[in-house]
C-alpha cells in the first residue's frame, strides 16, 4: 500500500502536470491558431466558389451572396475565418462596416471582365489599401477565372 501511495504523491505533487499527462494519456491537440480575413471583390468574381473550394463543398447551387457570409475555412495549423462580403453594387457601400478586427484581406478579381468592371474593381481596390483598419494588413489579390478566354494575365491586370 505505502508502494502505491509513493507513487501517488510523486504523480501528484513531484512531477508537473503536463509530465503526468504526457505519460498518462495523449489529451486533445493545442489549438490551432484562428485568423480573421475579409473576402471582397466585385459581384461575379468567384468570392464563393473560391470559399467553397477550400472548405470542400460542392460547386453547385452556388448562388451570389446578398449581404455577407462567414466560413471558417481549416487548415492543418491554423483556422481562416471568412468574413466574404457581397459586391453588389447596393452593397459595396457597407463593406467598411465589416472591416474591424480582420488581420487580413482576400481581394477577388475576375480576370476576364469588361474593362468597366475592371475599372470598378480597380476603384474598389484603391479604396480599401486606403481605408484605415486596412491599409497596414496583408492583401491577396486573386485574379480569378484565369480558364476563360479572355482573361487577362497577371501583367494585363
Amino acid at each position: 500500500f505505502s508502494f502505491f501511495l509513493f507513487c501517488f504523491v510523486l504523480f501528484c505533487f513531484a512531477l508537473p502536470w503536463q509530465c503526468f499527462r504526457a505519460l498518462c494519456c495523449k489529451g486533445p491537440p493545442p489549438p490551432r491558431p484562428e485568423y480573421d480575413l475579409v473576402c471582397i471583390g466585385l459581384s461575379g468574381s468567384g468570392k464563393t466558389s473560391l470559399l467553397s473550394q477550400l472548405c470542400s463543398e460542392s460547386p453547385e447551387n452556388i448562388v451570389s451572396t446578398t449581404g455577407f457570409s462567414i466560413k471558417a475555412v481549416p487548415f492543418q495549423n491554423a483556422i481562416l475565418n471568412v468574413k466574404e462580403l457581397g459586391g453588389a453594387d447596393n452593397i459595396r457601400k457597407y463593406w467598411s462596416r465589416y472591416y474591424q478586427g480582420s488581420q487580413g484581406v482576400i481581394f477577388v478579381l475576375d480576370s476576364a471582365s469588361s474593362e468597366d468592371d475592371l475599372e470598378t474593381a480597380r476603384n474598389e481596390l484603391h479604396s480599401a489599401l486606403q481605408h484605415p483598419q486596412l491599409c497596414t494588413l496583408p492583401f491577396l489579390i486573386l485574379a480569378n477565372h484565369q480558364d476563360k478566354p479572355a482573361a487577362r494575365s497577371v501583367q494585363e491586370v
